[in-house]
């Protein structure tokens, strides 16, 4: 009975101590597992301030690269309204000349039709044609009187018709006003037909500057000369303001 009693107090040891060396492995693995976990915390720790730092660093960058995008896009803007604006100013100076060569252009037109018309003017003769005054006709020289009276007798007598007239007197009305002393300031034409210069009427008569019949008579002639009747002279003052 003693061996038993004694045999089961080994095994109880036994166990005891297996059961001890158990709970002693159990509390030593925890232990370890729980230095390792504080050994990791420790590692993680300080590698969270890197990461703060990487992403300040790439906030930053990205910062950077918008700021300069934008800079840039506001140069192209920039660069892009001043070559809108030259060639805005290009395209108004060719439309300056454009439009100078066009106002030109009809004006020469207009003069060169004038210029047609009136040698149509003198080529009609003195009666007849597109020379001819279509207006009301004086029955006679005696409806004047004064210098208009000398100058409608003298017409008649170069061979012109009566027809005529009105055109005689409304071109020497323009040029001098029938005055045998006009002066143009100007150019310095002088007398009823504004010869220039004066000195010209001195072929009809060394009295051009004070009698008007010298004048009235070198005028008609160089109507005759230059444009064939009276009326031709006035269709081309007409058209372009002088004869």
């Amino acid at each position: 009975m003693n061996r038993l009693w004694s045999r089961l107090g080994v095994r109880a040891a036994s166990v005891g101590l297996l059961l001890t060396g158990l709970a002693g492995g159990v509390y030593l693995g925890q232990d370890r597992e729980i230095q390792q976990q504080n050994a990791s915390a420790q590692i993680v720790l300080p590698a969270a301030p890197s990461e703060m730092q990487l992403l300040k660093e790439r906030q930053a960058y990205h910062a950077a690269d918008r700021a300069f995008r934008d800079q840039a896009e506001d140069v192209a803007a920039a660069k892009a309204a001043t070559q809108a604006k030259s060639a805005a100013g290009k395209a108004w100076t060719l439309e300056k000349k454009a439009i100078a060569a066009e106002k030109k252009a009809a004006e020469a037109k207009k003069a060169a039709e004038a210029k047609k018309a009136a040698a149509e003017a003198g080529e009609s003769g003195g009666s007849g044609g597109p020379a001819e005054f279509t207006g009301d006709i004086p029955a006679s020289c005696s409806e004047y009187s004064g210098s208009r009276e000398i100058g409608c007798a003298l017409m008649v007598d170069k061979g012109f018709a009566i027809a005529q007239f009105p055109c005689l007197d409304k071109l020497w009305k323009k040029e001098s006003g029938w005055n045998y002393k006009a002066t143009n300031p100007s150019s310095g034409a002088y007398g009823i037909p504004q010869s220039l210069p004066g000195s010209k009427m001195a072929s009809a008569g060394s009295d051009w500057k004070t009698n008007p019949a010298t004048q009235i008579e070198w005028g008609l002639g160089y109507i005759k000369g230059r444009y064939g009747t009276p009326c031709g002279a006035w269709n081309h003052s007409q058209n372009v303001g002088w004869y």
